[in-house]
């Protein structure tokens, strides 16, 4: 059995006049929709809100929305892009196992942002 590829979406509720609204969260569920009838069960969305207990660790620097694919930080602020979840997705299920998008073993990447998984 293959691993599903995990999406991990971070955000939080934003204050909007009077009203708070959780645009993240309802941009989340429709991207695991789409991902859900594209990929089946091959993909995992999950979503958290930042101040959830169970929300995993934050790299430093990171900005809201956080979107993290398969333990590796894939976009740090700016809008939710579903073609670049998609392409992540693709590229995560064509790589051999323990390699990183660009073909180097985990253990060897030591530049760029920390990967999620090696935060905790």
């Amino acid at each position: 059995m293959v691993r599903p590829v995990r999406i991990t979406i971070i955000g939080a509720p934003v204050a909007c006049g009077t009203e708070v609204k959780d645009t993240w969260r309802e941009l989340s569920q429709w991207i695991s929709r789409q991902l859900q009838t594209r990929y089946g069960n091959s993909v995992r969305v999950e979503y958290h809100d930042l101040f959830d207990p169970a929300c995993p660790l934050i790299p430093p620097g990171a900005e809201l929305p956080l979107v993290i694919a398969g333990g590796e930080v894939l976009s740090s602020g700016g809008k939710l892009s579903l073609p670049l979840i998609r392409h992540a997705v693709e590229a995560i299920e064509d790589r051999p196992a323990g390699r990183l998008h660009d073909g180097r073993r985990r253990a060897e990447a030591h530049d760029g942002p920390p990967a999620v998984d090696d935060l905790a």
